[in-house]
């Protein structure tokens, strides 16, 4: 009777512990999954110095911090308390996410900023870069018209989208100012809803002006772009979203994006793009080249 009776025991305990180690406590890496209740995100906004800005949230008894701020590129993990520099002129919806337990977004606030004048330095130098409509697209220049009709650019609000197929391409471009001896990075914000498959999306930047009906490599050879969907080189095949400098393919030639100029005068921003299959095409906004000194 005592030998059944401390089985009933010693099972039912260790039925217990299963019941307990089988039952999760956290979600998503964060907390243990509850729904967060009562976070507040809203921020305040601090001029620090022209350009430059501190945010800083309410109530931080959260997480961590998601920011949007507003231009093109979405939500980010950062600080409570974020330091920003918004070098163009213009004006920016800023949102804050509060991220509570079981990394579950309790609260959004958002604010706008005005932005008088861009950086003299940082400002960014393309034009209609956020292909907002004709005034903007008109600043930018095909080097094929419509090779064979398979290597197309398509411009609508806020974006323009390129398609190709059988290895056909295309060079999209604008000239720039730059000044000798300073230091440009590219960027840009791009997105394809289907993936891609065997090509290539590539941004370059050189002294040599792009001509008619011919590649354009700047002043290079064809594997020194400074951004890049390469399907080669490991990005491009699955769908995409977000900039250029994350999603894309990482150069050995061009880690960081950047174009040093020898000597000032024009020079040219150029996409080039093509392939076997874009299948739904990719589509770039908020295209940007800023000097960095």
């Amino acid at each position: 009777m005592k030998r059944n009776f401390l089985n009933k025991i010693v099972i039912g305990v260790f039925a217990g512990s299963l019941a307990i180690s089988c039952t999760p406590d956290r979600a998503d890496g964060d907390g243990n999954g509850l729904t967060p209740g009562n976070l507040d995100a809203t921020f305040a906004v601090t001029e620090t110095s022209a350009n430059h800005y501190k945010l800083t949230s309410k109530d931080q008894s959260y997480l961590f911090s998601k920011w949007d701020l507003g231009d093109g590129a979405g939500f980010y993990k950062g600080k409570m308390i974020e330091d920003i520099f918004l070098p163009d002129a213009g004006v920016y919806k800023v949102q804050h996410q509060a991220v509570g337990q079981g990394g579950i977004v309790g609260a959004t606030s958002s604010q706008t900023i005005t932005v008088t004048k861009s950086d003299p330095v940082a400002g960014n130098l393309i034009q209609g870069g956020k292909f907002a409509n004709a005034t903007e697209w008109s600043k930018w220049t095909m080097n094929f018209s419509n090779p064979s009709g398979n290597a197309l650019w398509s411009f609508t609000d806020g974006k323009a989208t390129f398609v190709a197929s059988g290895w056909d391409r295309n060079v999209l471009y604008q000239a720039v100012e730059v000044v000798a001896g300073r230091t440009y990075k590219a960027d840009a914000v791009v997105s394809s809803t289907s993936g891609v498959a065997d090509t290539w999306f590539e941004i370059y930047v050189g002294y040599t002006k792009p001509t008619p009906n011919t590649d354009y490599t700047g002043d290079g050879a064809d594997n020194t772009w400074l951004r890049g969907i390469n399907t080669w080189a490991g990005s491009g095949s699955s769908p995409f979203s977000g900039k250029i400098s994350n999603v894309g393919s990482v150069n050995s030639n061009n880690t960081t994006g950047t174009f040093k100029a020898t000597k000032t005068g024009t020079a040219y921003f150029a996409i080039r793009s093509g392939g076997n299959d874009l299948k739904s095409g990719i589509s770039i906004t908020n295209v940007e080249f800023r000097g960095s000194n």
